[in-house]
């Protein structure tokens, strides 16, 4: 990149990997909700994640986070070979790492938003229902595919927009749009908080879609793909109906008030 400074070239970079990940990553959940996903036994389409868009966040820092940690193995041995130890730890870190940022964004959403956007409540060894024991190996057998198969792809393409500098305007209309998304979500969001917070629950935002797609469906409407919290009555009074089956109340919560 000529005509700028290291920093900025990395600052770029990342920018970049951040659009690349949380695009691929909506494709990836997207994809998944569909054909494996237990959870949509329809088999619907349905839009996954926070926002409105194509875009889930969470994969790209975990893009990031995969991107320099697969460098780790190199550091201080340009030249030569890299051990299999080495590439294990490498991965057993980016592991690691994307379970970190899963519970992180968990944790925040729960405490500052009273949402939980998956619930693992039902897996073996799970942490609240945000993290699990299977979903930290899966993070780990695709941290091992990425070194493996996706990273090389990875390194080219950051290799290419490094040449390509004008596609920084392609990068900026991306943040343009997720600023919008984030403004009308959040709005939207904060209907849901209002009342989590009134009824001491944090809901299930994935299961509030899914019951109001259920009922554009019962009234043989179209249902909506991207606007997923849109219901033709107001969106209180949906969540007061479906209480029972969007809340999340912790078993420490449910013995206090007992």
């Amino acid at each position: 990149m000529s005509g700028i400074t290291q920093g900025q070239a990395i600052f770029l970079i990342i920018t970049f990997l951040f659009m690349v990940g949380s695009m691929a990553g909506w494709v990836i959940e997207l994809l998944f909700r569909r054909f494996i996903s237990s959870k949509n036994p329809s088999r619907k389409w349905i839009n996954p994640g926070f926002l409105t868009g194509p875009c889930l966040p969470l994969y790209g820092f975990g893009l990031i986070a995969l991107f320099v940690m697969s460098l780790l193995p190199y550091i201080g041995n340009m030249e030569g070979d890299i051990g299999n130890v080495m590439v294990i730890w490498a991965i057993i870190i980016m592991g690691i790492a994307m379970t970190l940022i899963e519970l992180i964004a968990g944790l925040i959403f729960i405490k500052g938003m009273k949402i939980k956007l998956w619930d693992y409540s039902g897996e073996f060894m799970n942490l609240g229902g945000i993290i699990c024991l299977k979903f930290s190996l899966i993070w780990t057998a695709l941290a091992a595919f990425y070194y493996f198969f996706i990273q090389k792809y990875i390194i080219a393409l950051v290799d290419w927009f490094s040449k390509n500098i004008a596609f920084t305007f392609v990068v900026g209309m991306f943040y343009g749009i997720m600023s919008i998304d984030l403004a009308y979500t959040f709005k939207i969001v904060g209907k849901v908080r209002r009342f989590a917070v009134d009824n001491e629950i944090v809901v299930k935002y994935e299961m509030l879609k899914q019951e109001i797609r259920r009922d554009t469906d019962r009234m043989k409407q179209k249902g909506r793909f991207l606007l997923a919290l849109h219901t033709e009555g107001k969106l209180a009074e949906k969540m007061e109906q479906s209480l029972e089956t969007i809340k999340f109340v912790k078993e420490k919560q449910k013995k206090e008030k007992k």
